[in-house]
């Protein structure tokens, strides 16, 4: 997985954990200017948001890579051999 969409996942986890916590965990006696439950829903459906969009964009980026690896190695003999591998 590549550090941006990784990222994308905590970010929306956090994001929806402050919203739940706005939503359920914050009573407030005021009755003018704006809820503190309207902030937290607004929060959780952003998560939600923001972590389908970092799946899908995990998932359609998954099928197109391609790693290669090189590798030199030495036996005790003293002998090189060069090893070249392709993933898909």
């Amino acid at each position: 997985m590549r550090s941006g969409f990784g990222a994308g996942f905590v970010v929306s986890i956090l994001v929806f954990a402050v919203g739940a916590v706005l939503y359920w965990g914050i009573t407030t006696t005021q009755t003018h200017g704006f809820r503190l439950s309207t902030v937290g829903v607004i929060l959780m459906v952003i998560g939600v948001v923001g972590l389908v969009i970092s799946a899908v964009l995990t998932a359609t980026s998954g099928s197109s890579r391609r790693r290669t690896y090189d590798q030199q190695s030495v036996d005790s003999a003293g002998r090189q051999s060069n090893i070249h591998e392709e993933n898909r």
